[in-house]
Order: C-alpha cells, then structure tokens, then sequence
C-alpha cells in the first residue's frame, strides 16, 4: 500500500478513473475498442522481436564454434537453428489480427521458444568442461531468464498479464538450477530467483504504465472533445460491430443520418464559438432521447450517425420522430435547430456491410435536405 502512495504513483492513478485503474490489473473487463488497439500493439511488437531474435539466435552460432569444443558448439548450433526457424515462423504469424486471443498466443511463442532454449543450452552446458573464454560465454546463458522478463516492458500488459508470464520464466530458472545447471547451493538459486522476481516487477510496472498511455489514448479517441460522443473512428468500430452481431443473429439494424440545417449560416453570422454552443446542445438534446443500447457518434462538422441495434425501419422512424419532436436546441437568434435525417435499416435496405448501410443513409438526409429539410427520409415512408 506504501508504492501507491508515492507522488508519482499517486499522480498517475489520478489521471484515471476508479474503472480504468482496475483495467490496468485485470483484462477481463476491457471494452473491445482497447482490446482491439492492445492486440495490434501486442502483436506488431512480437513479430518484430522474433525477426530480430531469429537473426541474432543464428549469428551467435559463429562466436560458440570460435571457443565451444566440439561437439558442444555442435548442439548448441542445432539448438539455436531450431529456435532461429521457431522465431521466423512466429515473425510470420498473426499478420494483420486485432484479437486479443492472437496477441496471448503470439506473446506466450515470444517467451516459450528462448525459455525451451534456456532449459536446452544450460543441460547441454552443465555436463561440458570449459576452460577460459569458453566458460565466460557459457556463464552469459545465466542472464537469459533476466532478459526475458525484462522484455514484459515493452508490452502493454496488465498486472495479472505480467505475472502469468513472468511466472514459466521463473519456474525454468529454478528448475534448471535445481537440475544442477549452475550451483546447487542454495545461495545462487535465491540470488538469482530474486533478481528475476525484481526485474519481473518492474518490467510489469512498466508495461502497466504503457497499458495506462493506451487507456487515455483510446479515450481521447473514443469520444469526440467537443461534444462528448462518439468520435468517427469509435463510431465505425461500433458500427461495424453493431452490423456484424447483427447479420450473425439475423436481427434488424437501423441507422439514422443526421446533419444539422443552415449550420454554416451559424458560424458565418455569429462566429464559430456560436456554433460550438449549437453542437453542444444538439448533441444533448440528441442524447437526452436515446434508448439503451443507442449509440451516437459525430460523424464530421454538424453530422452525426445514431445507431439504433436491435430496431426495425418503422420503430427507427418512430424514435426519430420522437427525437424531432424534443428538438435539436437553439440557434444564436432563438430560432430553433432543425436536422435533415436519412434513416437505413440493414434487412430492409439489404445492406451488405456497414459502410452500405451508412452510404444509404447518407443518400436519405441529402433526400431530406433536397425536398426542404427539417424532415426526415427512409424507405419505410418520409416524414416532414
């Protein structure tokens, strides 16, 4: 409890809230836009570090053949050929996937195949009698647990995350000093195991601080500054998995295009500060007549897309109606918002992936705008 109260910890747990802290100790609660964003990072990391490894790993068969006896230069070569093509098939993997189930297999490879080398090398080792540099080279492979779970630093990992793969690391050192691969006195296998622990913990406490970075930059990302929605790039993601749930479940999807009327005329007459103050309170009044389970997201400017899941095109016409009704605010002069509206249901238009769906709708509020605004257009009917 003291580590948390030191200044800078103290500094960093306050730029997030209560439910964002506990995300940086256990993943199962993670909303799928930062799993999504932790897996690419997760993954573009280990195949970077497994082609980097993978040529290291083979280069360093010419300094064992230059002062290991043979056939000890001999094994090891084998050892590390096999790990070199392990490494190669791992920076092959997993190219382009954004799931966090990838990113746990990609990580658990990146730190199983120098683990199996690290088992393999000491048994080979504790039973050759070296001499000179041979014996320095040797003793280096002692260092190979410290510098995997200094490698938990680069990832953003949570704390549960850190420990579950620091923990195979540990086991292996013990055991292979337990095996006889160093010293069997105790006082090494202590020393060693403890310095382990130690890097482990802080290399997890900076992966923990690198997940923190993501969490305020998906939030950043996720809501737009001004209005407090969705931002356009969260709202596709949402949209999309909005459209795939729907599709899987053959249930309707409905989408409601909304651009606000004469805005320019707004920013033009009485400044952009005005306008800001309209898209604040239109985004509110928006928001204040929304179901559970709607989303809305601004789309660009005085745009924004309302995703209605689970809604078919009739239910979707009688929400916006009741959006209409409630009003999108006021402009500068007292005269009240209106909005051209173009609605999009998945079933009912055959949309065949999200971006059709919007582009429909898209079609619909330009409709809308072309036949006098103020009103709203789907294929169910159109409304004025």
């Amino acid at each position: 409890m003291k580590l948390l109260e030191h200044p800078a910890i103290k500094s960093a747990l306050n730029e997030l809230p209560r439910e964002e802290i506990m995300w940086l100790v256990f993943p199962g609660k993670h909303m799928s836009l930062l799993s999504t964003r932790r897996a690419s990072m997760i993954i573009s990391r280990v195949r970077m570090i497994a082609a980097l490894f993978a040529a290291l790993t083979l280069l360093f068969i010419v300094p064992d053949m230059l002062v290991m006896p043979w056939p000890t230069w001999g094994l090891l070569a084998v050892g590390r050929v096999a790990a070199g093509i392990a490494f190669t098939g791992l920076a092959l993997s997993f190219h382009g996937s954004t799931r966090m189930r990838d990113a746990y297999l990609a990580l658990a490879a990146l730190f199983a195949i120098p683990t199996a080398f690290f088992v393999y090398s000491y048994l080979l080792l504790s039973g050759a009698h070296l001499n000179g540099v041979a014996a320095i080279i040797a003793a280096t492979y002692a260092f190979m647990p410290i510098v995997m779970v200094a490698g938990l630093s680069m990832f953003p990992l949570t704390a549960l995350e850190g420990a579950i793969y620091a923990a195979p690391v540990l086991i292996a050192e013990v055991a292979s000093t337990l095996m006889g691969v160093d010293s069997l006195s105790l006082t090494p296998l202590v020393s060693t195991s403890w310095l382990v622990v130690l890097i482990a913990i802080v290399a997890t406490l900076s992966g923990m601080s690198q997940l923190g970075f993501v969490i305020m930059l998906v939030r950043t990302a996720i809501r737009d500054a001004l209005t407090g929605c969705f931002s356009r790039m969260s709202g596709m993601e949402l949209l999309e998995i909005q459209y795939i749930l729907s599709s899987r479940s053959n249930t309707p999807l409905s989408l409601a295009f909304i651009d606000l009327d004469n805005f320019k005329s707004v920013n033009d007459g009485f400044g952009h500060e005005a306008g800001d103050k309209v898209l604040v309170g239109a985004a509110e009044q928006i928001r204040t007549t929304l179901r559970t389970g709607d989303m809305l997201a601004r789309w660009g400017g005085e745009e924004f897309i309302l995703i209605l899941p689970n809604t078919y095109c009739n239910d979707a016409i009688v929400a916006i109606e009741r959006l209409r009704a409630h009003g999108f605010g006021l402009r500068p002069d007292n005269n009240p918002v209106t909005a051209s509206i173009g609605i999009a249901e998945r079933m009912e238009d055959k949309a065949g992936e999200w971006k059709k769906l919007v582009e429909i709708a898209d079609q619909r509020m330009y409709a809308a705008k072309q036949s006098g605004k103020n009103r709203a257009v789907s294929s169910c009917s159109r409304v004025k």
